[in-house]
């Protein structure tokens, strides 16, 4: 599902506008990302856990030439689905 498809589906849903579905839309992904970027987990009750991870930095090998690299470490986001939504699905 695209975002424009998405958004067709709330304004449906919601019997709104397109335009007021997809101010929603984006209100909601800006403020995850702020949350996200806080540090702090979004948890959405039937869909899922989403919260930022450190990985520490390891040593990889290139597969090409089997040189050892240094991969430095990052943040990474992590989601975990809700067990009403696996459930839903499986």
């Amino acid at each position: 599902m695209t975002k424009t498809e998405l958004v067709q589906k709330m304004a449906d849903a919601a019997k709104t506008t397109k335009a007021d579905a997809g101010r929603a839309l984006d209100a909601l992904v800006q403020a995850i990302t702020d949350d996200l970027k806080a540090g702090q987990k979004v948890a959405i009750a039937g869909l899922g856990i989403l919260r930022v991870k450190d990985r520490p930095a390891r040593v990889g090998r290139n597969p090409k030439t089997g040189e050892s690299i240094n991969i430095p470490a990052k943040k990474v986001i992590r989601f975990r689905v809700a067990k009403v939504l696996k459930d839903s699905i499986l």
